[in-house]
């Protein structure tokens, strides 16, 4: 083969799942039909998400096993299944670095080197975006270049990158629910759409997790009585908010429920004063002091929403509640993170969570006088349904509604409730 290979849209996502799961799954690989169609489909780590059929599968593997890209092989001696190895990695000489980006850029579209590095993980362990940065720089260089830097655009913090195997895929943001679905629509702001889908949410993780997480922790136990003066009481002015916690405190039928991302807890309270056995957890041991001050019949402890257990004299959570809890998340972060929650609920059981909706990446350097280096990501509503669903989760209600005035940042909010099947 002579040039690069030109792949389409469905070329590419044969080719990236392959790629994907041959490192990710290798007892399982090479990929039988079945196999490959969920990986071509599966909901998470994957832009946009597509619904290929076997038949158009089995067409398309046969093309590309024509163009010297995929192996068929059988399964054993004596079996007639037939698994799918690709050829792509060879045919290109890619290194183990490389393999990963060209990975991902086929699977996700263009990214900017602080997502790369973060949805890459699995693939290749980069040590920081400089690497990234570095191996794209490489990629760019051969004598064909497999990748090209993009020319920035409005609101974006840094370039985005994208492969030159044909055209990307482009990813357009699902909005939540048609106007019908809604029971209030608040100020009637849209959701981000295509256009806006190009700002780096990853930026979060600039400097990595455990960075981010130590600024997150500085920060909320700096602001801690300032947060807690500021925000106890600010449920006596959101009705709806109201109404919804006390119907999930009350549908646990006085069964566990879980608060993370508690604050001073008056979100725990709330859900107490429903009938639920209501629990915070938090990240800040300040805010937890404050907690507990504040309801001391109410248990609170200090732990990460991303390492949560189930609780010691249950099955599982009635449910479990991420009251803007998600807001220094990437989106890279949501599947793992809600995918965490949900296997502590119990059968039955609810997961609850309001966010802030947009695409974009709100930037502190201060908050109620003190000195802090926060970011706070707005996310997409497609994406945090994608990753509830991909969690195992069936969505049952999902509201949208802008912001109340003098009282609220001016962020429109996605409210979802999700059950455990």
């Amino acid at each position: 083969m002579t040039g690069l290979p030109t792949l389409d849209d469905l070329d590419q996502r044969i080719l990236g799942s392959l790629l994907e799961k041959q490192v990710t799954v290798p007892a399982g690989y090479p990929l039988t039909l079945n196999a490959l169609r969920g990986a071509c489909n599966q909901s998470s780590s994957r832009d946009p998400v597509t619904d290929y059929d076997d038949p158009t599968l089995e067409e398309r593997i046969r093309e590309l096993k024509g163009r010297g890209l995929v192996r068929v092989i059988w399964a054993g001696k004596g079996s007639r299944t037939l698994k799918h190895h690709e050829l792509l990695s060879e045919v290109l000489g890619l290194a183990p670095d490389e393999r990963a980006l060209v990975t991902v850029l086929l699977l996700r579209g263009p990214q900017a080197a602080g997502e790369l590095r973060t949805r890459t993980e699995r693939l290749h362990p980069f040590a920081d975006r400089t690497e990234v940065e570095e191996c794209l720089a490489r990629l760019s260089r051969r004598p064909e270049p497999l990748v090209a830097q993009l020319e920035r655009r409005p609101g974006q913090h840094d370039p985005r990158w994208t492969h030159l195997l044909g055209p990307a895929p482009t990813a357009v943001a699902t909005p939540p629910s048609s106007p019908g679905d809604d029971a209030i629509r608040g100020s009637g702001r849209g959701t981000a759409g295509p256009a806006q889908a190009a700002v780096d949410l990853e930026v979060v993780l600039r400097d990595g997790r455990e960075a981010r997480d130590a600024r997150v922790l500085a920060a909320y136990d700096d602001v801690a009585e300032d947060y807690a003066r500021e925000l106890s009481d600010e449920l006596s002015h959101k009705p709806f908010d109201r109404w919804l916690l006390a119907r999930i405190g009350g549908e646990a039928d006085g069964g566990p429920v879980l608060d993370v991302g508690c604050g001073p807890g008056h979100v725990t309270a709330a859900l107490a004063a429903a009938g639920a056995q209501a629990h915070g957890l938090d990240l800040s041991p300040r805010m937890v002091e404050l907690a507990r001050d504040a309801h001391p019949d109410l248990t609170f402890d200090v732990g990460d929403l991303r390492r949560v257990l189930r609780p010691p004299a249950a099955d599982g959570w009635a449910a479990v509640v991420a009251w803007y809890s998600l807001v220094h998340l990437a989106p890279s972060e949501l599947p793992d993170a809600l995918g965490g929650l949900a296997r502590t609920l119990r059968p039955g059981g609810l997961l609850a969570l309001a966010t802030h909706v947009g695409v974009e990446v709100r930037h502190h350097d201060e908050w109620w006088g003190h000195p802090v280096d926060l970011d706070f990501a707005l996310h997409d509503p497609g994406r945090v349904l994608a990753a509830v669903q991909a969690a195992g989760l069936r969505v049952e209600e999902r509201y949208v509604r802008g912001p109340l005035a003098d009282v609220e940042v001016g962020t429109d909010r996605l409210y979802v409730l999700a059950r455990r099947t």
